[in-house]
């Protein structure tokens, strides 16, 4: 297997493209081999460049990265990036890599790529291991409430709660309110976050129970949203 991890973007949005071509750029075992903003220019480099992964946009002109998808016979790895939550399910049923919510961090782009080498290791080794001059993943974060930068430790969230523009985070001792997307706040969490509902987050090592319909997290019991009842029983089962 060669040390080099080739790869292919496709996106519509130019800005978009230059994110991932950022990221990127922070590992050196990763090779932009081009990109595009159509997935008929992408057939066409296919047919000629071997792929290893795919940066793969949903909402496209033409062809949408869904269809495009379904339409290889022998599809490089794939994560998707986009900025729409509602084709998670369908994504993961075509046994992708990772779905990438935009704007997408450093942090959350680095978990997917060892997400891909985690599974290529899997199949082949030696496995690359991605090495990259930044900062272990903290284990806290500052939200800004009443005027002040409040620091929260991860370990100590309960669940994230959505309140329109706002996100409410309870904690062990408190809850915190401040303005962002659930969306957003979601890809400042760690891998063991859980979004659940379109309105609620939860850390998965404080659950004590979960049934069809909700998860109980002490004494509160949250609702698995329908959309996402799938996902979560995959994840929950796996422990």
């Amino acid at each position: 297997m060669s040390d080099t991890i080739k790869c292919l973007i496709i996106d519509d949005e130019p800005l978009a493209i230059m994110l991932i071509e950022k990221h990127v750029s922070q590992l050196p075992q990763l090779e932009i081999v081009a990109s595009c903003q159509n997935a008929l220019e992408a057939f066409e480099i296919l047919k000629k460049e071997p792929i290893d992964l795919l940066f793969l946009d949903i909402q496209m002109p033409v062809l949408t990265g869904l269809e495009f998808a379904k339409s290889l016979q022998h599809p490089p790895s794939i994560i998707f990036t986009t900025a729409y939550r509602e084709y998670a399910l369908e994504s993961y049923e075509l046994n992708v890599v990772d779905y990438l919510l935009k704007p997408i961090t450093f942090t959350r782009f680095f978990k997917a790529i060892n997400k891909f080498l985690n599974g290529r290791q899997q199949e082949a080794a030696p496995v690359v291991q991605v090495t990259a001059a930044t900062p272990a993943e903290p284990e806290y974060i500052y939200v800004n409430a009443n005027k002040k930068h409040i620091k929260v430790l991860f370990q100590d969230i309960l669940y994230v709660e959505s309140i329109k523009d706002y996100v409410r985070i309870h904690t062990t001792d408190q809850w915190i309110t401040t303005k962002d997307k659930i969306s957003e706040f979601e890809q400042k969490l760690p891998d063991y976050f859980l979004r659940i509902h379109r309105s609620f987050i939860v850390n998965k090592r404080k659950l004590t129970a979960f049934t069809a319909h909700d998860v109980e997290i002490r004494e509160t019991e949250i609702p698995i949203g329908i959309s996402y009842k799938k996902r979560v029983f995959e994840v929950l089962k796996k422990g």
